[in-house]
């Protein structure tokens, strides 16, 4: 069927992803906002009530990209390939959930101590919470994907940006290449898919270079550097990939180092 099929079955992804996301957040937030403080026993409360949701949520999300990307390689491979399904440990991120969702009121309470009223107090726990729960849904796609494309065969990949709107580090990531054994480079916050690159053979580090050049134009107003050549100043020493001890690769810009938690925004 070729391209027509994986547009719609990239539709299709998108849809049933963004659905997903867009329900698992809601009820999330709204279990954040119904309680009456911000308190241990809230915390334990709030953990009760959202994690087998969220647990489950990410579980859904790496079937369905199984599903879409067994789908993808089957139609650019010609084969009868079928979902044969992922195992997605619960501690995506090396650190047990109920750790990582009791956060928020680790930052709340952090902000109350700095002498914040508690409404924004409460606001910088939110901000962290909807952080946290769509970082884990992205983390949930990215190691299903590699599942996914190791078992039908792929050998190199690329980033879809899902809207004109993906911030500046996904459009230049977007011209690179990737690696299936390597996963997908994310930041929080961050919603590319990975799709196949079919065949055995290396495209090349560069796959995008129109949008590449006009990534290259974008930065160079901001940095002061040009080049007709649409290669310099070097990408990589201004956007990077370093390795987050519980995101994994982490999309940055060189200058970024964080030093401790408060350099953290949002994780």
């Amino acid at each position: 069927m070729g391209e027509a099929l994986q547009t719609a079955l990239g539709e299709r992804y998108d849809a049933l992803s963004t659905s997903l996301r867009d329900r698992v957040i809601s009820f999330v937030l709204a279990a954040f906002d119904s309680l009456g403080g911000q308190r241990d026993a809230d915390a334990a409360e709030f953990l009760d009530r959202v994690l087998p949701t969220v647990l489950a949520a990410q579980a859904q999300m790496g079937q369905i990209t199984d599903a879409y990307l067994s789908a993808m390689l089957a139609d650019m491979l010609g084969t009868a390939s079928a979902p044969a399904g992922v195992r997605l440990p619960e501690a995506l991120r090396g650190v047990d959930p109920a750790e990582v969702y009791e956060r928020p009121f680790v930052t709340t309470r952090t902000a109350l101590s700095k002498g914040k009223a508690y409404a924004q107090a409460v606001a910088e726990g939110r901000t962290r919470l909807l952080s946290i729960t769509e970082t884990d849904l992205q983390l949930a796609r990215t190691h299903a994907a590699q599942q996914s494309m190791r078992r039908g065969g792929a050998k190199f990949f690329r980033r879809d940006l899902r809207s004109s709107k993906s911030c500046a580090l996904c459009v230049i990531a977007s011209t690179q290449r990737y690696r299936v054994e390597n996963l997908m480079p994310i930041h929080p916050g961050c919603h590319c898919k990975p799709v196949p690159i079919p065949g055995d053979r290396d495209p090349g580090h560069v796959i995008d270079e129109a949008l590449l050049r006009e990534a290259h134009d974008a930065v160079a107003k901001g940095i002061g550097q040009s080049d007709a050549g649409g290669r310099a100043p070097d990408y990589r020493d201004v956007i990077i990939t370093r390795q987050h001890g519980e995101y994994g690769p982490l999309l940055a810009v060189r200058r970024q180092n964080f030093t401790g938690p408060d350099d953290i925004a949002g994780q």
